[in-house]
């Protein structure tokens, strides 16, 4: 059965840093509904009622975009060993840039890594566990380094070039605030 509850408890933040991957849902009012699977150490929790989540650069930039039109966020994790569970986190975010202020500060939280994109303050509105039985079991072996060596290998002024082709906007045309990072000397 599912369980509600108003913020993350220790429990729940624990669990959260164990996990190597995760699920980030968001959507505009109309177009596409976008999910996407996120790996290593990308999330932590800030405090019971904030989450920081890294954004690497990808080939899209959906979250940045749905978030700045409806400002609606759902993030999942699931247990592939252990004790069988589901963690769903409901919240709204603000992306901070390259260009932003509060960049270092968050960047001395979680560090910053090749093609990192955004950050995302998440805050938290609800909190749902459930029972995850038909989640199978699997084994984790390492993360991948492709998405970080095609980061280096771009180095900063070939990421500013893939985010402002690629990035600016979402596939259904919405803006994603990179704008200013993609455009930066």
């Amino acid at each position: 059965m599912a369980e509600f509850f108003d913020a993350l408890t220790e429990d729940h933040q624990k669990f959260i840093q164990k996990q190597p991957i995760f699920f980030v849902a968001t959507a505009a009012s109309e177009g596409t509904v976008n999910l996407s699977p996120k790996g290593g150490p990308s999330v932590v929790p800030l405090d019971a009622s904030r989450l920081l989540f890294l954004n690497l650069t990808g080939s899209g930039n959906e979250t940045a975009a749905h978030l700045l039109e409806t400002n609606r966020i759902t993030l999942m994790w699931t247990a592939f060993e252990g004790p069988p569970l589901i963690l769903r986190v409901y919240g709204t975010a603000k992306a901070i840039h390259p260009s932003d202020g509060d960049w270092e500060r968050y960047a001395s939280v979680l560090p910053a890594q090749a093609g990192a994109r955004q950050y995302f303050e998440i805050d938290v509105d609800q909190v749902q566990t459930s029972c995850g039985y038909q989640t199978p079991l699997m084994d984790y072996r390492e993360d991948r380094s492709a998405l970080r060596k095609w980061a280096e290998k771009k180095g900063p002024e070939g990421l500013r070039k893939h985010w402002a082709e690629k990035n600016a906007t979402s596939i259904d045309g919405l803006p994603t605030g990179i704008d200013r990072d993609a455009s930066a000397d």
